[in-house]
């Protein structure tokens, strides 16, 4: 070999010397590694949000989606609301502040059983019949059970009181 090929031999060598040993003491725990990235379970209440609503003695409850305007419903609670019947499909009451559109489209189709709020007049809507989509609906979540039946049963105005349900 010449001495050419044999210093470029040698240097092969320190090098792959060197990269072995610098991943041999990867595995090492100093200050400066850097921490697995990890997404945190949403809370309780990021992952169900549920209120409980009482009219006439009767308790239903809801669930409702993760939205700006649900976290804002949900930041008036408890309130009681005077609800009126439209339609023969819905009950509405006004909110003592509007809630939030964000991330919210321009109107919705609700759903019998949702629960839901009219922008322009800042209403709480409980769907207890089919109501065609509008400009101005959003929809805020989903009355469990029978809520919806139980709705429509009762006769002219209500006074609804919604409370957030514990876990």
């Amino acid at each position: 070999m010449t001495a050419t090929r044999l210093a470029r031999a040698a240097l092969l060598v320190v090098a792959v010397g060197l990269a072995l040993g610098a991943c041999a003491s990867s595995g090492s725990t100093t200050s400066d590694a850097v921490p697995a990235t990890t997404v945190p379970a949403p809370t309780t209440q990021e992952a169900d949000m549920r209120i409980e609503i009482s009219i006439s003695g009767q308790r239903l409850t809801a669930t409702l989606d993760d939205s700006a305007a649900s976290r804002d419903l949900v930041a008036q609670l408890p309130v009681t609301v005077e609800m009126v019947d439209h339609g023969g499909v819905e009950k509405t009451g006004p909110l003592p502040s509007p809630l939030s559109l964000d991330g919210q489209p321009a109107g919705a189709d609700p759903d019998v059983g949702d629960l839901g709020y009219y922008a322009p007049g800042s209403d709480v809507v409980l769907y207890y019949g089919d109501q065609s989509s509008f400009t101005g609906i959003v929809v805020l979540g989903r009355m469990e059970g029978d809520a919806a039946e139980r709705i429509a049963a009762m006769d002219g105005p209500v006074t609804a009181t919604f409370s957030a349900l514990d876990g």
